[in-house]
């Protein structure tokens, strides 16, 4: 088994619903920002790392995602027929392509400024005592994020539930317990709770700024601070 995540999973499968008339006939990882679609952006970061395999899961308009990536050979897509699986299921129903190693999965619905995101968290990364790493922010650099933060980030970088950081989307992720839930269509917390019982969930705070698309209001966040504007 490998001890290094060398595969990503792109959460693409949402309804958008947040987006309002954007999404009305478009997945919400086809919505332009700064003349590109979102899940483009998010490409941009995975692109800074070598990885064997990248897999985006759709549900909502598939056609138009697999319409989208028809001409990259190096991405597999995986439509999930019938019930919306969540984050958790998602990975589940994927782990035939990712192996059973650790994985990064990543949420298309954001835009980065600054250090490369998967790079921050493969240097942090140390599978010997942890079986999820996080990628959060403090609230002074979520954009257009309308949460609080309701994770505690320890000095040590151990993780709880607690007022301070935001989780991006972003993470390291073993996989294996996945296995031992038996529900096809959940949350990826299902899998956290596991790891937060047996002290193995931790955090990285990333140093650029994070902006979260969920809304018409977040596509001009994101166009701003793109641009080097002030948001």
């Amino acid at each position: 088994m490998r001890d290094s995540p060398n595969v990503i999973m792109l959460f693409a499968a949402g309804f958008g619903t947040r987006m309002g008339a954007l999404t009305a006939n478009t997945p919400k990882p086809l919505v332009q920002v700064a003349g590109r679609a979102l899940i483009d952006h998010a490409l941009t970061e995975v692109e800074a790392v070598t990885l064997e395999t990248k897999v985006v899961n759709c549900h909502y308009f598939p056609e138009q995602i697999k319409a989208h990536f028809r001409d990259q050979d190096d991405i597999t897509i995986i439509e999930e027929v019938g019930e919306i699986l969540e984050t958790g299921g998602g990975l589940k129903n994927a782990l035939p392509l990712l192996g059973d190693g650790p994985v990064f999965t990543m949420n298309t619905d954001a835009v980065w400024s600054g250090e490369n995101p998967l790079n921050a968290l493969l240097k942090a990364w140390n599978p010997a005592k942890m079986d999820a790493l996080l990628l959060c922010v403090p609230k002074a650099n979520a954009i257009g994020h309308e949460g609080r933060g309701n994770l505690h980030l320890a000095q040590d970088g151990q993780l709880s539930y607690g007022a301070g950081s935001i989780y991006t989307g972003l993470q390291i992720v073993k996989t294996a317990a996945l296995n031992e839930i038996k529900q096809s269509s959940f949350s990826v917390k299902l899998l956290w709770e596991k790891y937060f019982a047996e002290n193995r969930m931790y955090g990285l705070e990333f140093d650029g700024k994070w902006c979260d698309v969920g809304t018409p209001e977040g596509v001009k966040l994101a166009e701003a601070m793109l641009a080097g504007g002030d948001v």
